[in-house]
């Protein structure tokens, strides 16, 4: 199945002004693999630059005034339409360029080269944007900030400590038995809801359905079933109202976030913007819910104290992650509770939305559907009921998220702060510049994908042979490096064994497979979620 075709004319590599790049002419003296890094005023590891190095006003741009650009932000409806635009832009642009919006300026980049360049620069505290509305809150209420927040030396000291309990194989050892009791949790009530509610031909039993609120539930289940140890009953007939209140909130945050990176938080909290006082009431609501639950932990592992139980356990359980940083100490209270709510606040929309585009991908591609059952059907008899084991053997398990990660990033940008001056495309970048990776328009690029619209996971097994440095930057829906998502391993783990119990139980199928429109609200999301039909195998 391909989508509409957006990318340009393919260009050459050659600088000259009559070769064309996305479908329209390069600047004179832009060459496409220009990169490398300024010391003492001479550029070091350049790669095909051209004489005369450009300066950072020459770079191509959307606007000089920032306020005008947001106005016409606003009225045109960019921000929901942002990775459109930036597509459109590197169309017409080039593949660099830079804009201003409000009091917010950037340098926006596409091609794996010159990503590379950025990450080389990013130094031993890699710093990206920081989203002031989220900094702004917690200062306004007094709360810690999580590592999302921080930068420099106290950055890096609790995120290594973090790092332990979330991202190291010992780490996803202990958790990945949790993901798989919720994602079977989730197919048997696929399955009880088929029966109940499910009609179809000669017996056979089909289930047609939005699964977004399902697929919200099972997020959110995951998530606190991982962090703190304990279900919380989403799949019952009737989940608890607060759960509910809790997606609501993440929803009105991410929503409010967009147009809050624009202007200056305090100022709107003096007014009292309407705009404000949702995004607050939401991170209000959001701590709340996060506090419960950590004082519930709190208290369970308080009354096993004395217990002769291993590290992070009570009575023999696995407390979750808040239990293994309580029971190590290495970090203060308020800052457990400042990363286990950011931890929550962003572990549930950003699986759950990934996993919808994913349904309706493999429901559209029923030959990329059944080659991913039969990998996973011979490695889950393999496997022994083991999770890890069974998802070791199914690469395209794993390439399937990263193909729909290409397609439809929850992200759609990356961001660094170069430590020094560095070249991008032959113009000079000062130090502490914001450099935006776009990769949105990267995953849909001709550039840098071969036949880039069709939806193929196979094409990460056959990357492995390349190059890693080249294989690596095309894929950075999680980020790269020191600063990559905290929560990767827990994301790529729950939507892989998830869609593995659907494959092993269900067929997928849809009814329209239209290409789907998507916004963005803080995460690139479907306009209106898909319907997925479900046939019990």
């Amino acid at each position: 199945m391909r989508l509409p075709v957006t990318a340009g004319i393919k260009a050459k590599g050659s600088c000259g002004s009559r070769n064309v790049f996305f479908g329209v002419a390069p600047q004179k003296g832009l060459c496409v693999t220009a990169a490398g890094t300024v010391v003492h005023g001479k550029l070091e590891r350049g790669k095909g630059v051209v004489k005369g190095m450009r300066s950072f006003k020459e770079i191509p741009h959307t606007g000089r005034n920032g306020w005008l650009n947001l106005l016409k932000f606003w009225r045109e409806n960019r921000f929901q339409q942002l990775h459109k635009h930036m597509e459109r832009t590197f169309n017409m642009l080039g593949p660099i360029y830079r804009e201003k919006l409000g009091t917010l300026s950037s340098v926006n980049i596409m091609l794996p080269s010159d990503v590379s360049e950025l990450f080389k620069s990013e130094g031993l505290h890699p710093r990206r944007m920081t989203l002031q509305p989220w900094a702004t809150h917690r200062e306004i209420r007094n709360h810690s900030k999580g590592i999302f927040l921080k930068n420099g030396e106290e950055w890096r000291a609790d995120r290594l400590q973090l790092n332990k309990e979330v991202m190291m194989s010992a780490a996803v050892k202990r958790f990945l038995p949790l993901l798989d009791e919720v994602a079977k949790d989730f197919c048997r009530m696929l399955q009880t809801r088929m029966e109940k509610e499910g009609r179809g031909e000669e017996g056979k039993c089909v289930l047609t359905i939005d699964p977004s609120p399902d697929l919200f539930r099972f997020a959110l289940e995951a998530s606190c079933h991982v962090l703190y140890g304990e279900r919380i009953g989403l799949f019952s007939s009737s989940p608890s109202l607060e759960s509910q209140k809790f997606i609501w909130a993440v929803e009105r945050m991410l929503t409010t976030t967009p147009p809050l990176l624009y202007l200056p938080p305090r100022l709107l909290l003096r007014m009292g913007a309407p705009l404000w006082t949702q995004h607050a009431t939401a991170w209000d609501h959001i701590f709340s819910h996060a506090e419960a639950r950590i004082q519930r932990g709190y208290q369970r592992l308080s009354t096993s104290q004395g217990r002769a139980s291993p590290a992070g356990t009570a009575g023999g359980h696995y407390t979750g992650v808040l239990g293994q940083l309580m029971e190590k100490g290495q970090l203060s209270l308020d800052l457990i509770k400042a990363n286990i709510t950011e931890l929550m606040a962003g572990g549930v929309d950003t699986t759950a939305v990934p996993l919808q585009f994913a349904l309706f991908e493999l429901g559209r591609n029923p030959e990329v559907q059944e080659s991913v059952r039969q990998q996973v059907r011979a490695s889950w008899a393999q496997a022994g009921g083991d999770p890890q084991k069974a998802l070791q053997g199914a690469p395209l398990l794993k390439g399937t998220i990263k193909e729909v990660l290409r397609l439809y990033p929850v992200g759609i940008t990356v961001q660094r702060y170069p430590v020094r001056d560095i070249v991008l495309q032959n113009y000079h970048i000062p130090a502490g510049t914001l450099v935006q990776a776009c990769i949105y328009p990267m995953g849909r690029s001709e550039k840098v994908f071969e036949d880039p619209l069709h939806f193929d996971p196979s094409r990460w097994s056959r990357e492995e042979g390349q190059r890693a440095e080249a294989a690596g930057f095309r894929s950075l829906a999680f980020g790269f490096g020191a600063r990559q998502c905290v929560g990767r391993r827990i994301a790529e783990n729950e939507m892989q064994l998830l869609l593995m119990h659907i494959l092993l139980s269900f067929h997928l199928s849809v009814p329209s497979s239209e290409d789907l429109n998507t916004t963005v609200t803080f995460i690139l999301q479907p306009e209106t979620p898909p319907r997925i039909t479900f046939s019990k195998l």
